[in-house]
């Protein structure tokens, strides 16, 4: 196949499927040249496009996958950019990937020597996708992980302080690749990105606290940091830089800064310190926002603290 066809648009395309099983039948015919696309049993299957020698490992979602124009892994379009191959393990349903079908594919991988065919490997996902990233990175020693909100394990004798997945806890976190902390021991670099402020999300961060570790903090980000850093052109150079070998606190601090020109963080951050009570940093947001953008919003807060600060002076003394 030619290069015009390898990184071809409408090749990575599935936008015509208009069930379930179209779309198994589109993904199947994606990879029938250079890849494969296998069941692994009723709720996984296992997507692999061999493109070239860096290789991105994504852990998705199928109905967040369908949701989109392309209907296509999120990691797909990531990796074709670069020329990179990309695996990706795809669920149907709150799985957490806890199969021991899963566990057998990648066993075969290890088995195969699948990842000792690639220049570099860098596992990706968020939530549910962020422990299966960390948990499944053992299997590729050295990889890089970039895992956004991971949980550490929905084990109840561990994690009995995280509420937001009580249905979820009947599933085995204690048998093979059950506690992603202990996983990630013979990785590179693990990249684990979170909102500080977010209680639950914080305390699953400090259970991956190890030398090889970096915590990048998005505060403000709450349970949505995949969206927001998607939404601010931040994400894409993230996963980028990682499989590149160049992702660092300090490259991330400045791709962090465009949080200053993102509208839902500003927001955010406005509404916090407004119930906090702290009118001075109000009128500082309001004040840096509106030298910087054009923001009705906070105009019109700024002219409101303005008129309130008037009205609370004290009149003159009477002579």
């Amino acid at each position: 196949m030619s290069a015009e066809a390898i990184h071809s648009p409408s090749r990575y395309d599935a936008s015509t499927a208009t069930d379930r099983a179209s779309w198994l039948a589109r993904m199947e015919e994606i990879c029938e040249d250079s890849g494969y696309f296998d069941p692994l049993g009723a709720q996984h299957w296992a997507f692999f496009a061999d493109e070239g020698t860096t290789l991105l490992v994504t852990f998705e979602q199928l109905d967040s996958i369908r949701a989109t124009p392309t209907q296509m892994p999120m990691g797909t379009t990531l990796a074709a950019a670069k020329g990179w191959s990309h695996l990706c393990l795809i669920a149907e349903g709150e799985t957490w990937y806890r199969d021991p079908l899963v566990y057998r594919y990648f066993d075969r991988l290890v088995d195969d020597a699948f990842f000792e065919d690639f220049d570099r490997v860098v596992f990706y996902g968020a939530g549910m996708g962020g422990y299966a990233a960390t948990a499944f990175s053992v299997c590729a020693p050295g990889a890089s992980v970039v895992a956004l909100q991971p949980r550490a394990t929905l084990d109840p004798t561990i994690a009995v302080w995280d509420k937001r997945h009580l249905a979820q806890r009947w599933r085995d976190f204690t048998s093979r690749f059950g506690y992603a902390p202990d996983m990630i021991e013979g990785t590179g670099e693990v990249f684990v990105i979170y909102d500080p402020l977010a209680t639950e999300d914080a305390m699953h961060a400090s259970l991956f606290t190890r030398p090889f570790v970096t915590k990048l903090r998005t505060r403000f980000l709450g349970d949505r940091v995949e969206q927001a850093l998607s939404n601010m052109g931040v994400l894409t150079e993230i996963i980028h830089l990682a499989g590149e070998g160049q992702l660092t606190k300090p490259r991330f601090n400045q791709l962090w800064r465009r949080r200053r020109n993102f509208g839902p963080y500003l927001k955010t951050i406005l509404a916090h310190a407004g119930q906090a009570g702290h009118t001075a940093r109000e009128l500082l947001i309001c004040r840096s926002v509106n030298r910087r953008l054009s923001a009705p919003r906070f105009r019109r807060r700024l002219a409101e603290l303005e008129g309130q600060a008037g009205s609370d002076e004290s009149p003159p003394p009477a002579e």
